[in-house]
C-alpha cells in the first residue's frame, strides 16, 4: 500500500532522479519494470488500485518534524563562528573592558538588519593546522562584515576581530573586504570600518604568494572616497594595513585606549628603530592633537554612538530641532572690540539645539569645523576662534578648514562661514610651517566649491584671511552679511596705520602726541571700516540683527541639499586625507 504523494517509481534521467508519485491512497498491484530497465515515453510503469474506504474518516498521522541533515550541518557550521561558541575568547575580551567585533556591529546596526558575508571563511593555513582547528579558532578569517542599516538607512559595516590572530589581514578576509567595497560602490552605501588589529598576516601559507602586494583592498577602499561616506573607528591597537584603511576614512573616531600607527612594535623594532610598547606608538593624545583623530570617544559604546550621529548628517533632512532664543546672539560678542568671546557658544546658539558635531577639535585650534542642522537640514560650519592667535589663520587651521570644505562639497552640504579673523598668520615662525602653501589650500578648496555658501562676519574681517572665509572673496558666497560688531579692512587697522603713516608718525617727536595721533587715526580707520559703511558701499550685502541670521542661512538650502546618493557618480575625485 502507498499513500497519496509518496513515490511509486523513481526514474533517473541525465543523472537526476524523478519521483513518480501516487495521486491517491492505494495498493501497487504490479510493477511493469525492474530496477535498471530503460524506459520510453508513454510506457506503463506500474498499476495502482485505489484503496477502498469504509466511510469512516481515517486519521493521517503527520511525520515528525526533524531538521534535514544538510541544513543541520549548515546551522552547526555557522554557530561555530558566533561569540557563544568561543566563551574563552569572549571572556578575555570582556576582562580587558572591550567588546567583541559582533557586539560592536550589533550596537551599530538596527536589530535584525545585519546580512553577513563570508561567515564560513577561515584562515588560509591548512598546510600548518587542521581544518577543524582553523574553523574553530579563526572564524570568518578575523573579519566580520556585511550589510545592515543605521537608523533605517543601509550601510556596509565590517569589523576586524582582534580575538582572531590579533585582527590581522588575512588572504581570505582581504577578498571579503574587496567584495564588500564593491557592493558599497554599486549600491552607493556608506561604509563603517572597525579597524582594530595589525597589518598583513604572514602566516597564511595556503596561497602561493611572494609579497601579496597585488591585493586590491586598499585601492578599492580609496576609490570610495568622495563617492560614499567612510567612517573609521579605532579602539585598542590599530597598526599598518588597518591604519592605512583608517586613514582613508572621511572621519576617524578613536577611543581613549587606542594606539594608531603606520607600523606596530614589531615593524618598528625590525627597522632598527628601537623597542616600544604598542600603547606608546600612537596614543590618543598624540593622534588627536596631530589631526589624525576627528572624534575622541571614551570607549567603544561612545564611539559607536558617535558613528551613528555622524552618519545622520549624510542621510538627508531630519525633523526640525528646538531653537535657542536668537536674541541671545547679540549678547555673545562683547561691544568692546578687543574683548575675547567663545565662538562655540555662537555656533551652538545659532543652529538647532544639540545638532552641532565638531570635528577635529584637537587640531588647528584657530578654526572650528562642525556639522550642524538648521530646521533639521544638515550643513557644514567653518568658524574662526578668536581665543587662539586672535582668530588668525595659521597653516594647521587652513589645512583643517580646506579638508572640511572638501567633505561638505563631496556630499552636497551647504557651508556657512562665521568670519572673525585679523588675517593669516605672519612672521618667521609662521613661514617655517610653509604657510604660503597651506594657506593657499583654503583658496583652492573654497573657490572650487559647488555647494551654496554664505558668510556672516561676526567681528573682524581683514585681508586675505577674511576673503578665504568667504571662498575667495566677499562676492563668492550667495550672501555676505555682518553683525553690528563687524569691522573690516585690507589688513589689521593698527598695522595699516603704522605702515601708511610711518613718515608722519616718525616726524612727531613727542611720544605722547605720537601715540595720540596714532590712536586717533586707528579710531578713524575703525569708523570707516564699520560694517554699516561696508554695506553702504556695496562691499557686503547687509548688516543684520544677529537674530535674523537663521533666515539668511535658510536661503542656502536647495531641494537636493544633502542628497548625495541621487548623483550618478562622484563630484570630486576624492576627499583629501589631510
Amino acid at each position: 500500500p502507498v499513500h497519496a504523494g509518496t513515490p511509486v517509481v523513481i526514474l533517473e534521467a541525465m543523472k537526476l532522479e524523478h519521483e513518480i508519485v501516487a495521486e491517491a491512497d492505494g495498493v501497487v498491484e504490479s510493477l511493469a519494470v525492474a530496477i535498471g530497465d530503460a524506459v520510453t515515453a508513454g510506457q506503463l510503469l506500474a498499476t495502482l488500485t485505489p484503496a477502498q474506504h469504509n466511510g469512516a474518516a481515517q486519521a493521517v498521522s503527520e511525520p515528525e518534524s526533524t531538521e534535514r541533515d544538510d541544513l543541520e550541518r549548515v546551522h552547526e557550521r555557522h554557530a561555530l563562528g558566533l561569540d557563544a561558541a568561543r566563551p574563552e575568547a569572549v571572556a578575555r575580551r570582556h576582562d580587558a573592558g572591550r567588546r567583541t567585533a559582533r557586539e560592536n556591529l550589533d550596537d551599530l546596526l538596527d536589530p535584525d538588519s545585519f546580512v553577513e558575508y563570508g561567515p564560513l571563511m577561515f584562515a588560509a593555513q591548512e598546510r600548518r593546522r587542521s581544518r577543524e582547528e582553523l574553523i574553530t579558532r579563526t572564524p570568518a578569517d578575523g573579519l566580520v562584515g556585511g550589510t545592515g542599516a543605521v537608523a533605517g538607512d543601509p550601510v556596509v559595516a565590517m569589523s576586524y576581530d582582534y580575538t582572531v590572530l590579533a585582527g590581522t589581514q588575512g588572504m581570505r578576509n582581504h577578498l571579503k573586504k574587496d567584495r564588500l567595497f564593491e557592493i558599497a560602490e554599486r549600491r552607493r552605501l556608506p561604509v563603517v570600518l572597525f579597524a582594530e588589529g595589525g597589518g598583513g598576516r604572514p602566516g597564511d601559507v595556503d596561497m602561493p604568494i611572494v609579497a601579496g602586494l597585488d591585493c586590491r583592498a586598499f585601492q578599492l577602499f580609496a576609490q570610495l572616497s568622495g563617492l560614499v561616506p567612510l567612517v573609521g573607528i579605532a579602539s585598542g591597537y590599530c597598526f599598518a594595513g588597518n591604519a592605512a584603511l583608517l586613514g582613508c576614512c572621511d572621519v576617524v573616531i578613536a577611543t581613549e585606549d587606542s594606539s594608531i600607527g603606520m607600523g606596530g612594535p614589531a615593524m618598528i623594532e625590525g627597522g632598527g628603530l628601537g623597542v616600544h610598547h604598542p600603547a606608546d606608538v600612537g596614543p590618543i593624545d598624540v593622534q588627536h592633537a596631530g589631526g589624525v583623530v576627528d572624534l575622541r570617544a571614551a570607549d567603544e559604546p561612545e564611539a559607536v554612538a558617535l558613528a551613528k550621529r555622524y552618519l545622520s548628517y549624510f542621510a538627508g533632512p531630519g525633523e526640525p530641532g528646538a531653537v535657542a532664543d536668537q536674541q541671545l546672539l547679540c549678547e555673545l560678542i562683547p561691544e568692546q572690540r578687543k574683548r575675547v568671546y567663545e565662538v562655540r557658544r555662537v555656533v551652538e546658539t545659532l543652529f538647532d539645539q544639540g545638532s552641532v558635531l565638531e570635528l577635529r577639535d584637537g587640531f588647528g585650534p584657530g578654526m572650528v569645523t562642525a556639522l550642524a542642522r538648521l530646521d533639521g537640514r544638515p550643513l557644514g560650519v567653518v568658524a574662526n576662534d578668536p581665543t587662539h592667535l586672535g582668530g588668525a589663520i595659521d597653516a594647521d587651521s587652513a589645512d583643517k578648514a580646506a579638508r572640511f570644505l572638501q567633505l561638505c562639497d563631496a556630499f552636497d552640504l551647504p557651508v556657512v562661514f562665521l568670519c572673525d579673523t585679523p588675517g593669516f598668520m605672519v612672521g618667521p615662525a609662521a613661514e617655517a610651517t610653509a604657510t604660503v602653501r597651506h594657506f593657499a589650500r583654503l583658496f583652492l578648496a573654497g573657490s572650487n566649491l559647488t555647494v551654496p555658501t554664505g558668510t556672516i562676519v561676526l567681528r573682524k574681517g581683514y585681508g586675505l584671511g577674511a576673503q578665504a572665509m568667504a571662498g575667495g572673496g566677499f562676492k563668492v558666497p550667495l550672501f555676505t552679511v555682518a553683525w553690528p560688531t563687524s569691522e573690516f579692512g585690507a589688513m589689521g587697522l593698527e598695522g595699516a596705520v603704522r605702515l601708511g603713516m610711518r613718515r608722519e608718525l616718525e616726524a612727531i617727536e613727542d611720544p605722547e602726541e605720537r601715540e595720540r595721533v596714532f590712536q586717533a587715526t586707528v579710531a578713524a580707520a575703525y569708523e570707516r571700516g564699520r560694517g554699516v559703511n561696508m554695506a553702504a558701499y556695496g562691499e557686503i550685502d547687509d548688516v543684520i540683527d544677529p537674530a535674523d541670521s537663521r533666515r539668511w542661512i535658510a536661503t542656502l538650502f536647495e531641494p537636493d541639499s544633502g542628497r548625495w546618493w541621487r548623483r550618478p557618480g562622484k563630484k570630486r575625485p576624492y576627499i583629501d586625507a589631510w
